[in-house]
C-alpha cells in the first residue's frame, strides 16, 4: 500500500503538489489542526448515539414539503428486496458488475417540477430495512449525468447508509452529450441547466435528509456528499453555495468553473486545426512515454510522482520514428509545437492564458485524438445552440470567442470556483478532495490552483479542506498508479472524530466502472 500526502500550501507557481511514497516519505505533509469535537451544523438535528441498527421500517410514501421555487409532482414509495443486484450501463459508459450482499430497501422517488418551465426532476432515496449507521449520503454525476443512479446506490446501502441522487431534471441519451440542453424551439433549456448546475444538488440535500427522518423516525446523524467529476463540481458548489447542506463533502476531480473547463477541453482539437498538424495516436503516445522516462521519480516505476513540476520539452524527441498501424512515421518540430501548446493549455490570440493544459503524464488521446464530446457538446448546445455544428475546424480567434462567450454568459450559472468557504467552515463542513495527477480529462492545476485561491482568501485551510494529488491515477480511477482506496471513509473518519487525513491510503484495485 502506498501512502498520499496532502497538499499544504499550494503556490501559485503550481509547484506544491502531493506525492505517493514509498517506504519513508519523499515529500513534507502539511500539519493540519486536529478538532475532536464537530461543530453543531445549522438546520441539522443530532440524535443520540442510537442509530437504529437493525430495525425495520414501513415502506410507505411520505409527505414530502417542496423546497422553495419547486412543486411536488408525486411521491412513490416501493419495497425493494436486496440480494445480488445487477444494472443496464449508463448511456455512454461501460457495463458495471453486479452488487452482491445487498439488503432489503425502501426506495423513495420524489418527482419535482419548478415554475411553468415543465421540468420533471427524479430525486431517488434508497433506505436500507437493516444495518442503518444513521447516515445520509448523496451521489453526484458524471458528464451531463445530475446523479449516481444504480450500482453506487447499492454500495451505499450495503455500507448502511441512507442514499440519495437525482437526475435533476437532465437526462441525456449518451453521459458524453448535453441533448436535454435545448426546448423545442432551439433555445437554452435554463431550468434544466439550473438544475443541473446547483438546483439539483441542493433540492436532493433537502429532500433526502427529509425522507431518511421519515423513514427512521428519526434524523440522519451526520450527511455527505460523494462525486467525481461532474460530481466533484457539484460537491464544490454546495460547499460554496449551501455551506449548511452536508458536515462533509467528498468531491474527486472536480470540474471546477465548468463555462472554463468545457470550453478548455476543446484547446487541444483547435491547436491541430489551426496548426494543420493532426497526431495519430501512437504519436500523441510517444510524447506522453518520453515525457514519463524524463520525469519518471527515482523508483523509476512509470510514475510521474510531481506532475506539475516535469519540464520535459517536446522538442527532444523531433526526429524519433514509432510505428503507427504499421507505417513508420517521424515526429517532426511542429509535431512538438503542437504538443507544446496542447501541454501549455488555452490562450487568446495575444498570448494571454484562459485556462490550464493537462500534466504531462495523462493520455493525450482522450482530448487530442478527437474533439472531446463533453466539450464539443458544450458549445453546441449552449453557445451556439446548434447540436450540429462544426467544432472540429474553429480558428483561434473563433475559440476566444466563444471562451469569453461562456465565460460571460454562464459563469453566474455553474462557475462554481468562489474560494470563499468561510460560510462552509463556519458551519462546520470538511472537505475532501483527490485527483489523479495523469487525469486526462480535467487538468490538475485548476484543482491546484483553486485551493491556492482559498488559502490566500482564509489563510491555513487545512482544518477543513484538503487535497491530495494522485500520481499516476488518471480521472477518477487508477492508471500506472493507484487510487485512494478509502476515500469517504476518511472523509467520515474527520467529520465524526476529529482525525484529520493527513494521508490517505491507496492501492492499485479494480475500479467497477468509469465516472466521469
Amino acid at each position: 500500500m502506498k501512502k498520499l500526502f496532502a497538499l499544504g500550501a499550494a503556490t501559485v507557481t503550481l509547484l506544491a503538489t502531493a506525492a505517493v511514497t514509498a517506504g519513508p516519505a519523499r515529500a513534507v505533509p502539511s500539519h493540519p489542526q486536529v478538532h475532536g469535537q464537530h461543530a453543531t451544523v445549522p438546520g441539522h438535528d443530532r440524535p443520540g448515539p442510537e442509530h437504529g441498527r437493525g430495525r425495520t421500517t414501513r415502506c410507505e410514501a411520505p409527505a414530502v414539503t417542496a423546497p422553495a421555487g419547486a412543486t411536488v409532482v408525486s411521491v412513490t414509495a416501493a419495497a425493494k428486496p436486496g440480494g445480488t443486484l445487477t444494472f443496464p450501463s449508463a448511456p455512454g459508459f461501460p457495463a458495471t458488475p453486479p452488487v452482491t450482499e445487498v439488503p432489503a430497501f425502501c426506495q423513495v422517488d420524489i418527482t419535482l417540477t419548478h415554475g411553468s418551465a415543465g421540468d420533471h426532476e427524479l430525486i431517488e432515496v434508497w433506505l436500507p430495512k437493516t444495518g442503518w449507521t444513521g447516515r445520509f449520503q448523496a451521489l453526484g454525476g458524471s458528464g451531463y449525468l445530475a446523479g449516481g443512479f444504480g450500482p453506487d446506490q447499492a454500495s451505499a446501502i450495503k455500507q448502511g447508509y441512507a442514499v440519495g441522487t437525482t437526475d435533476a431534471g437532465a437526462v441525456p441519451s449518451s453521459g458524453f452529450t448535453a441533448d436535454w440542453a435545448l426546448t423545442a424551439d432551439g433555445r437554452v433549456d435554463t431550468t434544466v441547466l439550473t438544475n443541473f448546475a446547483e438546483r439539483g444538488p441542493h433540492e436532493l440535500a433537502l429532500v433526502g435528509r427529509a425522507v431518511t427522518k421519515s423513514f427512521y423516525k428519526k434524523p440522519a446523524s451526520y450527511s455527505y456528499w460523494n462525486g467525481c467529476s461532474t460530481g466533484g463540481r457539484q460537491g464544490y458548489v454546495e460547499a460554496q453555495r449551501h455551506p449548511d447542506d452536508f458536515d462533509g463533502v467528498l468531491a474527486n476531480a472536480p470540474a471546477i468553473g465548468w463555462d472554463r473547463f468545457a470550453p478548455a477541453d476543446l484547446w487541444p482539437a483547435v491547436v491541430q486545426n489551426v496548426e494543420g498538424d493532426h497526431l495519430a495516436p501512437c504519436e500523441l503516445n510517444a510524447f506522453t512515454a518520453a515525457a514519463v522516462r524524463a520525469c519518471d521519480g527515482p523508483t523509476a516505476d512509470g510514475i510521474i510522482d510531481a506532475p506539475l513540476s516535469c519540464g520535459f520539452d517536446p522538442h527532444t524527441i523531433v526526429g524519433q520514428q514509432v510505428i503507427c498501424d504499421g507505417q513508420t512515421l517521424t515526429i517532426t518540430a511542429k509535431d512538438a509545437d503542437v504538443i507544446a501548446k496542447i501541454w501549455d493549455g488555452p490562450r487568446t490570440t495575444t498570448g494571454e492564458r484562459l485556462g490550464w493544459g493537462l500534466t504531462k503524464g495523462a493520455d493525450l488521446t482522450a482530448l487530442a485524438a478527437a474533439p472531446f464530446p463533453v466539450a464539443a457538446s458544450w458549445v453546441q448546445n449552449f453557445l451556439l445552440q446548434d447540436p450540429t455544428a462544426d467544432v472540429a475546424h474553429l480558428t483561434y480567434a473563433e475559440y476566444e470567442d466563444l471562451f469569453a462567450r461562456s465565460k460571460a454568459e454562464y459563469h453566474a450559472i455553474i462557475g462554481s470556483d468562489d474560494p470563499d468557504l468561510a460560510p462552509f467552515r463556519e458551519a462546520g463542513g470538511k472537505l475532501l478532495t483527490w485527483q489523479g495527477g495523469d487525469d486526462q480529462l480535467i487538468p490538475v492545476a485548476d484543482t491546484v490552483e483553486y485551493h491556492a485561491q482559498v488559502e490566500q482568501k482564509l489563510g491555513n485551510v487545512d482544518d477543513f479542506y484538503r487535497f491530495f494529488v494522485v500520481p499516476g491515477a488518471s480521472h477518477c480511477q487508477a492508471g500506472v498508479g493507484p487510487t485512494p482506496t478509502d476515500p469517504l471513509g476518511a472523509l467520515v473518519s474527520w467529520v465524526e472524530k476529529g482525525r484529520t487525513p493527513a494521508t490517505l491510503t491507496a492501492g492499485t484495485r479494480a475500479v467497477p466502472y468509469f465516472r466521469g
